[in-house]
């Protein structure tokens, strides 16, 4: 297996994908049967991608990039719990992976759904309550001193939100992410995806991306 590349230089092959993505112009990378056998005693992924379980937002397609080189995890609307961070840090800490992406989304039904419930009351019912109890935290600020409140602002402002607080809570909750970040052997960014145009854009990042 190669060298890992740096933090910006894995920003940077993220970004390419996608401009060939929005572009139409795909390569499809590492799809090959040699890849297959090459990747089936080892793998060394050179991003984590956390992103939303929504069906249009898949990574590997978005980015395109193939097999063995992205380590991906997913949740609704990119909520954290103990099990994700672990498998965020399996990413970084075994494998080696040198960047974090938290990949969130336009038209996010998680947020929406934490925003009728702070200015409704309307909760969802079994355990789809959980995933809206997560994103709460991360936009009942926004609300506070403004005139209206929460249903005052835009959905892609409180979506927004949402994925800079995901990024600080990743390097705040992980010793280890926080570590490999202050070492210069990863960063974390959040971003977001626009479903209608495919283009994924930047709105957070802790550690050298090179931007």
């Amino acid at each position: 297996m190669a060298p890992q590349p740096t933090p910006a230089a894995a920003w940077a092959t993220l970004r390419a994908g996608n401009a060939r993505f929005v572009a139409g112009t795909m390569e499809h990378p590492s799809q090959s049967a040699d890849r297959r056998t090459e990747l089936s005693e080892e793998q060394q992924p050179f991003a984590v991608i956390f992103g939303c379980s929504d069906s249009r937002v898949a990574a590997e397609i978005v980015f395109d990039q193939g097999l063995g080189d992205l380590f991906v995890v997913r949740t609704a609307g990119h909520v954290l719990d103990t099990t994700v961070v672990g498998s965020i840090e399996y990413g970084v800490d075994l494998l080696d992976a040198p960047l974090v992406v938290v990949l969130a989304h336009d038209r996010c039904g998680a947020v929406a759904a934490a925003t009728a419930a702070l200015t409704t009351g309307e909760l969802p019912r079994g355990f789809v309550r959980a995933i809206v109890d997560r994103v709460i935290p991360s936009i009942v600020g926004l609300g506070v001193g403004g005139i209206g409140g929460i249903g005052a602002l835009d959905a892609e402002t409180l979506g927004r939100e949402h994925t800079r607080h995901t990024v600080q809570m990743l390097q705040s909750y992980s010793a280890g992410l926080s570590e490999a970040i202050a070492a210069g052997r990863c960063a974390i960014v959040g971003v977001e995806y626009t479903l209608a145009d495919g283009r994924v854009s930047l709105i957070e990042s802790v550690g050298d991306i090179g931007v």
